[in-house]
């Protein structure tokens, strides 16, 4: 019997992030996660689908500091993040957490 070899290429998500619709979807699903580092490789997966070297130049960053910013293996400085958000032009949105109790925080006292 021959065996065949099965040649695999890794994953990269930034290939089928084609859309500004595929792009924010893929972020809300990250955010849930509520996991910074993934946050960040996310945001570098979207880099890479828009370009490094233009997002380089729109952030005012070098490309080094960014593939190193947003690989997720650190948490990237507020600043920078920011910074990448806008120079994709996204923006994060804020809405309360759906629970099925409402054991919230009340922050007024």
């Amino acid at each position: 019997m021959i065996k065949k070899k099965i040649t695999t290429r890794p994953f990269d998500a930034a290939a089928y992030l084609t859309s500004e619709t595929d792009i924010a979807a893929y972020l809300d699903t990250i955010l849930e996660e509520n996991d910074p580092n993934l946050l960040a490789a996310a945001l570098g997966d979207i880099a890479r689908a828009r370009g490094m070297s233009s997002l380089a130049k729109a952030t005012g960053l070098s490309r080094e500091s960014l593939y190193k910013s947003l690989s997720g293996e650190r948490v990237p400085s507020t600043e920078t993040l920011l910074k990448v958000l806008h120079a994709l032009n996204l923006k994060l949105s804020v809405s309360p957490l759906k629970n099925e109790c409402d054991d919230s925080v009340d922050l007024v006292h």
